[in-house]
C-alpha cells in the first residue's frame, strides 16, 4: 500500500443506542453493513477481504484448489 486508507462507511440502519465507534484506522479499510439478521465488519487488511474476523477466500483460489479456470 501506498499510504494510509482511512474510510468510514456505515450502511443500512442508524437507530443504534451505542455511540458510534470510528472504524479508520491506517492501512484497513472497514465498512459495517446492516443485515436482516445482524450487522457485519467488513474489512480490507493488505488487499485480503474479512467478514466478521475470518478471511475471505478468493474465488481463484477456490477454483485453483478444485481443479477449474476461471472463465472469462
Amino acid at each position: 500500500m501506498t499510504g494510509p486508507l482511512l474510510p468510514e462507511v456505515m450502511c443500512g440502519g442508524d437507530a443504534a443506542p451505542q455511540a458510534a465507534l470510528p472504524l479508520a484506522s491506517e492501512g484497513v479499510q472497514r465498512f459495517v453493513w446492516q443485515m436482516a439478521h445482524g450487522q457485519i465488519l467488513i474489512e480490507i487488511r493488505d488487499g485480503v477481504a474479512y467478514v466478521n474476523g475470518a478471511r475471505v477466500e478468493p474465488i481463484a483460489e477456490t477454483l485453483q484448489c478444485i481443479g477449474e479456470t476461471p472463465e472469462r
